[in-house]
């Protein structure tokens, strides 16, 4: 299991301290987890990254770090993506120096665009690779054909992408050309932004700047189905001594070719809940009627 470490940018459910990001990264790597992710983007000045740094002095060498450049903030405040070698170069100076290091374990493009081949991209990718500013390359978000181009043009380490009991796509295709290639995947979002801790009840009601409001999981017959099938994995938990989030997790890290899932937190607990995932025996049955 990884952190996921956008939530520590504090523009997703409420501000977030230096202090705060500190503790939860504190309480990640005591409770066994060796993997961060962070990005560029995450945060309007890249605080994620920067309390990623503060958080890893003194002990950079304990985990393995990641970062992904392609989505970054305009002048207007709004997200925007690039595949442009130029403009993903500049990014990624920046991230290094806020994360204090002179290269990254992995380095991710995080999207695709439509200002640039993606074959330009990629053969940024491996010149960094070949300068010794990133020990390895990762995509995110890109289609089977999509990542088939990219490590034609340089090599492939991973791919990261959604992956939970609730959406599984990837399992037509993304997930079996990984296993095929031998490219790690690194599922993100496997507790369905929340929907998979089973907090939720049917009555909830999202504030005005809860970002879920927006999602098609938590709206109409979706969110119903949704609940349903958090419903039906209780007893599951239940029988594997587990709660219904570390079932979630557990069932995703379980799956043939899933290297790793992020988890995200904003407080200590939640990240030492979850990373039990990976201690656990399992198996992680589809339903209770599974074997």
């Amino acid at each position: 299991m990884a952190l996921g470490c956008w939530p520590l940018a504090g523009i997703t459910s409420g501000p977030m301290t230096d202090e705060a990001a500190t503790a939860v990264i504190d309480a990640a790597l005591d409770s066994g987890v060796n993997h961060l992710d962070t990005a560029f983007a995450y945060g309007r000045h890249g605080e994620s990254e920067r309390r990623v740094a503060r958080a890893l002095r003194g002990r950079r060498d304990a985990v393995v770090l990641a970062t992904k450049v392609g989505v970054y903030w305009d002048d207007n405040g709004s997200l925007r993506l690039t595949c442009r070698p130029e403009l993903l170069r500049r990014h990624f100076e920046e991230s290094l120096r806020r994360l204090e290091l002179d290269h990254i374990d992995l380095l991710y493009l995080h999207a695709a665009a439509d200002d640039a081949p993606l074959a330009d991209s990629a053969g940024l990718f491996r010149d960094l690779i070949t300068e010794g500013k990133t020990r390895a390359v990762g995509v995110s978000n890109l289609s089977v054909a999509q990542m088939g181009a990219f490590a034609a043009e340089c090599p492939l380490a991973a791919c990261q992408v959604r992956y939970n009991r609730l959406q599984r796509d990837i399992e037509a295709d993304v997930l079996p050309w990984c296993r095929d290639h031998n490219v790690g995947l690194v599922a993100y979002e496997p507790l369905a932004l929340g929907l998979l801790t089973g907090k939720f009840t049917r009555d909830h009601v999202f504030a005005e700047d809860d970002w879920r409001r927006r999602s098609p999981l938590f709206m109409g017959d979706a969110w119903e189905r949704n609940l349903h099938e958090v419903e039906r994995m209780r007893p599951l938990a239940e029988g594997l001594g587990c709660s219904v989030a570390q079932l979630a997790v557990g069932w995703t890290i379980s799956q043939p070719g899933v290297t790793a899932a992020l988890c995200g937190a904003k407080r200590p607990q939640q990240i030492r809940e979850t990373a039990q995932a990976m201690f656990m025996a399992g198996p992680f049955p589809d339903s209770a009627e599974s074997p």
